[in-house]
């Protein structure tokens, strides 16, 4: 009790009126953090298959080996094989993001993985592998055949 006979504090109206205001502010902002944690889960995964696609293309050069890409897009996999006993590398893309598709589309579906050949010297092969996110957000990693360079475009830019 105050000194002149007024009780201080927070009455329960003035309370509810603040947790009412938070609790606004949190349904506002969750989506928006939400779309940018799905982004940022996207973004990670191209850029590892990007770097995955440099560490092959490194390989095949500097060791003058043939190395074997095998996407397997059912369980959301990439892995590397050379000729070179024991090298073998993957990479299992995280939770959030899938192998929507690998470019070029063969005829027949195929339910394996799908298998490119890296070759010390020759011409990276046309690959594209096409993401997409829990959100239906959608990237794509591809592998330019003339330069060799991987880079990431937006499904929409893609086609």
């Amino acid at each position: 009790m105050a000194r002149d006979g007024h009780q201080t504090g927070v009455t329960l109206i003035e309370l509810l009126i603040v947790v009412a205001l938070i609790g606004l502010l949190v349904g506002i902002s969750f989506p928006s953090i939400g779309a940018g944690v799905d982004s940022l889960r996207m973004r990670s995964a191209a850029e590892q298959i990007v770097n995955l696609f440099n560490a092959a293309l490194n390989r095949a050069e500097r060791r003058q080996q043939a190395i074997e890409l095998a996407v397997w897009p059912k369980q959301n996999r990439l892995t590397l094989r050379s000729t070179e006993p024991g090298f073998e590398r993957a990479l299992d893309i995280g939770e959030g993001v899938s192998i929507a598709a690998v470019h070029p589309e063969l005829p027949q579906a195929n339910e394996g993985p799908r298998r490119f050949l890296l070759l010390p010297g020759g011409a990276a092969p046309r690959i594209a592998i096409e993401l997409r996110s829990a959100r239906g957000a959608r990237r794509v990693v591809s592998l330019d055949p003339i330069t060799g360079v991987p880079r990431i475009e937006t499904a929409e830019t893609a086609r």
